[in-house]
């Protein structure tokens, strides 16, 4: 019924949806749309992204949780966040503007990276005595940049890719099935990529230390994610009603090297 309801007017359509939010609203990829809140949830999904890479991504950090010591790193207590807001582009908007936020926030980290290495290697004044707390805050190696901006791109678009494909197996029931089968999928692809590349082969990281530090923040994030489900519920069910969208990616081209809608 869902999949039958695409051509009803959103009134009735809201009326249809058992997870009280909208039904399928099928649009041509070449249709245009004025949306309310699509730019500031880019703008958000950007400024977590920089964040999350940019501030304690470096750092190791370890506490003690039932009897149990968990090592993870810092950053990943927000970056789950970035996996919520593409969550809701997919699940919202459709894959292919999802795609375009996933290649602006690959823009951002991109020049983030360039930034940070030119301002960390360029000669510091006579008397200031900064340099080594810049080092220490923005001096991530090549490794560590490279290995986040790959990381991220799979990860995200594997995430999109599977919710977009999940929303359709279950005819717009069930998010939460697609919301946590697609952090399960994205995340698992962004820490298997991530890690080995950044920091496999360092001395201070030995390999122990390595796989604990993968499994640790693996399930931190799907955890996150698990934990989140109720307001993901709310949130993409206020944007489905505020935007009057609730796109199903049936004639989507997936090709993640693209920026058409």
């Amino acid at each position: 019924m869902l999949a039958e309801s695409s051509a009803l007017p959103y009134s009735q359509r809201a009326a249809m949806t058992p997870e009280g939010t909208t039904a399928a609203q099928a649009k041509p990829a070449t249709q245009t749309s004025k949306y309310r809140y699509y730019d500031l949830i880019m703008a958000a999904f950007v400024c977590v992204l920089l964040c999350a890479n940019l501030i304690g991504v470096s750092k190791i950090a370890q506490v003690q949780l039932f009897g149990t010591t968990f090592v993870f790193g810092a950053g990943n207590l927000f970056f789950p966040l970035s996996y919520l807001f593409g969550d809701i582009l997919t699940e919202v908007y459709g894959y292919a503007r999802s795609r375009r936020v996933v290649w602006a926030g690959f823009g951002a980290l991109l020049f983030a990276s360039v930034m940070s290495a030119i301002v960390v290697h360029l000669p510091p004044a006579a008397g200031w005595n900064g340099q080594s707390v810049i080092e220490q805050a923005f001096g991530s190696t090549w490794r560590i940049a490279l290995g986040s901006l790959i990381a991220y791109c799979c990860g995200e678009f594997v995430n999109s890719f599977t919710l977009a494909k999940l929303k359709i197996l279950t005819g717009g029931r069930m998010l939460w099935t697609r919301t946590i089968g697609s952090t399960i999928a994205g995340e698992a692809v962004d820490t298997l990529i991530f890690y080995p590349l950044a920091f496999y082969g360092e001395s201070w990281m030995p390999n122990d230390l390595l796989v604990r530090i993968m499994i640790a923040n693996y399930f931190l994030k799907v955890g996150w994610e698990i934990a989140a489900t109720p307001l993901t519920y709310k949130v993409v069910g206020f944007f489905k009603r505020a935007e009057q969208e609730d796109y199903y990616d049936r004639n989507t081209n997936f090709t993640p090297f693209s920026l058409k809608v």
